[in-house]
């Protein structure tokens, strides 16, 4: 790596340390003596053995395995489970969830409105003590903190974290930063939840999920679970997510194109945001793997061509 390079990492570095509100987020909650077994059955992830004061992410799936939300969930309690997702798919999954809940003894509600969410970067994670690995969970407080995965820029990690806490509880000290910051932090972990332009866009692994603790694929069934295992086992899966550079802007559910196949989009953008120094925007776009080869355009067969960047972890199926 060029001195110039590193100059610019330990910059971005730099500007990747504080706290930021996470309006965009909202917290669904499920509360009974069945609440861990009824959300076991509903999602991809191990929550029935999710011990007390840890979190997992997981996938909320439809019966042909593509994705209609996602969660970091956090288990509060033996008889409580929180999912923090999108809020703009919140009230459609909280319906969709509910429907499903039949004899269980379990509530499902939105309890957004009773929980502080922040997200942290860099000393203001380290701070709170929040965990060097991904979904360990410690407590400060009354505050629950999750370990997300860490921005990776070049060879420097910058821990993140999931601050959680009600509304009694004091926030964690730090410079306030813009949900744009947040936003290329998460890019830069290639970790990310589904929104409402990306509802049924994907499967799991599509996302990378089963590479980021997001899949067990050793657990009962769940909604879409043949289809998820079939991609895994069978070499049906065709798509993956990427990091990418672009000179331009891209929106969330964007088509991209490739020169070889103009007529039709081979890959789908995830999250972007724009670089801190100003120089162009990273985004996690999930595409076909021939596609990925042959190169990604913006918009159509004559848009701006993305530049693929290394992904922040290696894939399961290369490790």
């Amino acid at each position: 790596m060029t001195t110039s390079a590193t100059a610019r990492i330990d910059q971005f570095a730099a500007q990747l340390q504080g706290v930021t509100a996470l309006p965009h987020l909202g917290v669904i909650q499920a509360h009974g003596e069945d609440a861990a077994n009824f959300l076991h059955n509903q999602l991809s992830n191990d929550v029935l053995l999710l011990p007390v004061g840890q979190s997992r992410l997981a996938a909320f799936c439809s019966a042909k395995g593509r994705m209609q939300a996602s969660f970091v969930v956090v288990k509060t309690a033996p008889d409580t489970v929180l999912l923090v997702m999108s809020l703009d798919l919140l009230a459609q999954t909280l319906k969709r969830l509910s429907m499903f809940v039949l004899r269980a003894k379990v509530k499902m509600s939105d309890v957004t409105s009773q929980w502080q969410l922040r997200g942290l970067l860099g000393d203001s994670a380290r701070d709170v003590g929040a965990a060097a690995t991904p979904w360990q969970t410690c407590c400060n407080g009354g505050a629950h903190i999750v370990a997300l995965n860490p921005a990776v820029l070049g060879d420097t990690q910058v821990p993140r974290a999931l601050w959680l806490s009600d509304a009694s509880e004091a926030l964690p000290a730090g410079t306030e930063l813009s949900n744009e910051v947040w936003a290329w932090a998460e890019v830069m972990s290639g970790v990310t939840l589904v929104t409402q332009p990306l509802f049924e866009a994907f499967v799991p692994q599509m996302l990378n999920y089963e590479s980021v603790g997001g899949v067990n694929f050793k657990k009962g069934c769940y909604p879409g679970q043949e289809v998820v295992a079939r991609s895994q086992f069978r070499g049906t899966l065709k798509r993956r997510t990427a990091l990418v550079h672009s000179p331009v802007a891209l929106a969330t559910g964007q088509d991209v194109f490739t020169p070889t196949d103009p007529e039709q989009p081979c890959a789908t953008v995830v999250l972007c945001a724009a670089r801190p120094d100003g120089q162009g925007f990273d985004a996690l776009v999930s595409g076909t793997l021939e596609s990925q080869q042959s190169g990604w355009l913006v918009g159509s067969a004559q848009g701006e061509a993305l530049e693929l960047l290394p992904l922040p972890y290696a894939l399961l199926a290369d490790i």
